[in-house]
């Protein structure tokens, strides 16, 4: 896994499609038992080098129900994004995920993890390659089917920007979330 790590951290495959010199971001150790799939790193991520280090992040902890030790503990969880650089900026937010990353990185990285117990997958990139057919006409109606999937649990993005969305859609809060805390209990224990 160290290996591949650094082989991860120094990839620039996407360095002339990319508004910053490639730095991948990325997370995982062979005892890793949660993968957490996202899109890309944002800008700030980028900067630090610290995955889910934002706001996103900060929800996504909360919806978890762990403290920062345990998220950033990488033999507890992985951290893996379907794009490991900062993709850019957009029209509308940030532009999708580089699509050279996923395919090279993904399989050897789940193969060197073999204790992973819960997949949980983060935005449409992320269900599109691991649901495949599986998912249902729209993100609102995979995310609403999150339970039928096991060990894939489809979610949202915890940006800000989906504020909406969540006003939107309260079953999210109410069902997924204490949903998801149950699953991440059962595999890594009590929030340490």
């Amino acid at each position: 896994m160290d290996q591949l790590l650094r082989e991860i951290r120094k990839c620039i495959v996407c360095k002339d499609d990319l508004p910053n010199y490639p730095r991948p971001i990325v997370q995982a150790s062979s005892r890793s038992k949660i993968v957490i799939i996202g899109q890309a790193p944002g800008q700030r991520v980028q900067n630090s080098g610290i995955p889910w280090d934002d706001p996103s992040g900060d929800e996504l902890r909360k919806w978890l129900g762990v403290t920062k030790d345990v998220f950033y503990d990488a033999d507890q969880l992985a951290l893996i994004p379907m794009g490991f650089c900062y993709p850019g900026k957009g029209t509308s937010g940030d532009l999708p995920p580089r699509p050279a990353c996923a395919p090279l990185w993904h399989d050897k990285l789940l193969q060197a993890m073999p204790g992973v117990r819960l997949i949980l997958l983060i935005g449409t990139y992320a269900q599109a390659r691991y649901l495949k057919d599986l998912r249902k006409e729209s993100l609102t109606a995979t995310v609403r089917d999150f339970d039928k999937h096991l060990p894939y649990l489809p979610l949202v993005h915890p940006s800000p920007r989906n504020n909406i969305w969540h006003k939107k859609n309260p079953w999210f809060k109410a069902a997924v979330v204490p949903f998801l805390q149950s699953q991440v209990q059962k595999v890594i224990g009590e929030p340490r």
